[in-house]
């Protein structure tokens, strides 16, 4: 289930589901301790009207989702036209305050006044525990409910005309005997509990009489702290403040934080101005402030899979700070890269993911493959921040970089780069592809590796370690060298995905990858203008039937990732489709390009969020979503279009 709209400060990070409440809830780090996430733990907003109670997710509403402030400010048109109840919601987290704010406009389209009562229903799995070990609690002096456990708390509150909810109540969920607090309100009524242990949720009720063709206004908010007192104080602060000032504030400072994106959305084709920004912003809301930038926070996965995109991949991370350094974005890009140093293994490479405290995340990569012991990583994660950070440089011109990274990030990375070379193909070992499925030595990896080894080179000479310069050039050379050799297969007339070496035997992979491919021309291991790269380009768009009318490209031959339809080689991904975009901007046919933005648009959501896939038999988006990396590339392509047009 996609997330078409995700709210976030670098601290409180909210997700909204397709039936508009919250089924992420991270805290106090983007990424990291969801405390709504699986079975059970997503909250709901329902309506009793006419002895008839209505919860959104119960088949009966339709949804509307837009961003249409300039800022990252939800809103969601929610109508159930049997019920004659229309609910339009404005959503915040908080610009300079750890909280989640709904302005929820009940609007009556009755030709008659009646008597209606909202509920929100919250529970909580705090520090995304399992144990039975949370709190909630009725503090009647704050007009609000608790909940918390350890180090973490949340306030649970709201009113409507100036009246706090007039009934609430606490208790359990999860199990046969209690389903949840929710199916308390069925009467339109709850029982008040004030207080239980355990599996613990709860629910509020805001009751409002309202005219025929009227509305009335419900104001509701979940404030988060690291105690009792300080999420106390938040909740204080809203009161005094009033949800419209802090609403009004957090417009405004979305408003100056994306003047650079806006100014550079101004000159694209008007259909792209508006997503653009909204990229720029989904991509922020995935920057945890202290330098982690997650792949995703939709936690969709984790109800079929083992676990879900919620951490930092150095390669993603990199792939996606990229263009917000384009768009001026500086102090973004320093504390990533503050991070990677952190996070830096003394053998100078970076693992596989991260969580973004900064802990190693999980992985499916071992150290032992076969014979060979090797560490259980992807070299191009350790040479994309390279390359990238090289590329900050050169664009910000601040010295304080070199003092700061150069000796403790820079240089152990590429001296492990120039020293991690097969010495039977010349070309980087083996490490774990793009995909992060095979162990072996990849085409796309040695690009990236080459490039990196270049771009540190560069560096290196501006830091004055002409030894390590000349180290570094050399290596690259050697690799480039040995790529000419070994890596396009002449059968085929495209670049070969990689190749092991056994025994000093060499085996190849024939697989057609739109990684090793775009790879190659992005990082220029081959020319674009090279027969490797224009012969490959050709054989990949024939292989895969793609043109301007059918444009989405799957990542390889024959890819079963989540492919459900028969008779397809694989589904078509946004990052994909937008690389042979930049390929067609890179050599001088940026009008060829446009048909692929268009087509990526097209499978966008209404609030511009792209996931990971597209299926290509219904078009439907498959998550999770949003996927940062795909807002990414969308970025970065857009640029180079207007790069070129200039």
């Amino acid at each position: 289930m996609a997330r078409p709209i995700v709210l976030s400060n670098g601290e409180l990070h909210v997700g909204l589901n397709i039936f508009g409440v919250v089924h992420d809830f991270y805290y106090p780090y983007v990424g990291f301790e969801n405390h709504a996430a699986g079975q059970g733990l997503r909250h709901k907003l329902g309506v009793y009207v006419d002895n008839v109670l209505s919860w959104t997710d119960d088949g009966a509403w339709t949804f509307e989702f837009h961003y249409p402030h300039t800022a990252l400010i939800g809103h969601t048109t929610a109508r159930n036209d049997s019920l004659g109840i229309v609910l339009e919601m404005d959503d915040i987290v908080d610009a300079e305050m750890n909280a989640f704010i709904r302005n929820i406009h009940v609007i009556n389209t009755a030709d008659r006044p009646r008597d209606i009562k909202v509920f929100t229903y919250q529970a909580f799995a705090i520090g995304d525990s399992r144990s039975n070990t949370d709190t909630a609690q009725y503090l009647p002096d704050s007009n609000a409910i608790l909940h918390y456990r350890g180090r973490r708390a949340f306030i649970v509150s709201g009113y409507t005309d100036d009246t706090p909810f007039d009934q609430f109540s606490i208790g359990l969920f999860g199990s046969d005997d209690h389903q949840g607090t929710f199916r308390d309100a069925e009467d339109g009524e709850l029982s008040g509990n004030v207080v239980e242990h355990g599996r613990v949720d709860s629910a509020l009720r805001f009751s409002v009489s309202v005219d025929a063709h009227s509305s009335k206004r419900v104001h509701y908010w979940i404030a988060a702290g690291m105690n009792n007192r300080e999420a106390l104080y938040v909740h204080k602060q809203i009161q005094d403040n009033g949800v419209f000032d802090r609403i009004h504030a957090t417009a405004n400072w979305w408003h100056t934080w994306l003047q650079p994106a806006i100014e550079t959305a101004k000159k694209l084709p008007v259909e792209h101005q508006d997503r653009f920004i909204e990229s720029v912003m989904v991509i922020k809301s995935q920057i945890d402030k202290r330098g982690a930038i997650i792949a995703s926070t939709d936690s969709t996965l984790l109800n079929y899979s083992k676990d879900n995109y919620a951490y930092c991949w150095p390669r993603d991370g990199a792939n996606t700070i990229w263009p917000l350094i384009r768009l001026g974005y500086y102090d973004e890009a320093y504390r990533f890269f503050e991070f990677c140093q952190r996070a830096l293994h003394p053998g100078g490479y970076l693992m596989h993911k991260y969580r973004a405290d900064g802990a190693l995340g999980s992985s499916w990569h071992p150290y032992v493959h076969g014979d060979t012991i090797s560490p259980p990583i992807q070299e191009d994660e350790t040479a994309l921040v390279v390359f990238v950070f090289v590329q900050f440089y050169h664009l910000s011109k601040d010295s304080r970089l070199i003092k700061d990274f150069y000796h403790s990030l820079i240089r152990p990375m590429a001296d492990f780069m120039a020293d991690f070379i097969d010495e039977t193909t010349g070309l980087p070992k083996p490490s774990y592809d793009l995909w992060e499925e095979r162990f072996l030595i990849n085409t796309h990896t040695t690009a990236v590796t080459h490039a990196a080894l270049i771009a540190a080179s560069e560096l290196a000479g501006v830091a004055g370690d002409n030894e390590s310069a000349v180290k570094w050039r050399t290596a690259a050379e050697d690799i480039q060298t040995a790529a000419q050799k070994h890596l396009f297969n002449e059968d085929r007339q495209v670049l070969y995905r990689g190749l092991i070496v056994e025994n000093d035997d060499i085996h190849y992979d024939a697989t057609i990858d739109t990684a090793a491919i775009y790879g190659s021309f992005l990082f220029g291991l081959f020319a674009s203008d090279s027969h490797e790269i224009t012969a490959s380009i050709a054989t990949m768009t024939r292989v895969f039937n793609t043109s301007e009318d059918r444009p989405g490209l799957p990542r390889y031959e024959n890819d079963t990732y989540r492919r459900e339809s028969e008779g397809i080689t694989g589904n078509w991904w946004y990052i994909t489709t937008l690389w042979h975009a930049q390929y067609a901007i890179e050599t001088g046919l940026s009008e060829k390009s446009l048909p692929y933005l268009q087509w990526i648009i097209d499978h966008a959501m209404s609030t511009g969020m792209m996931g990971e896939q597209i299926e290509p038999i219904t078009d439907t988006v498959i998550s999770p979503a949003p996927l940062t990396w795909s807002h990414a590339e969308y970025l970065s392509t857009l640029i180079d279009y207007l790069g070129r047009e200039r």
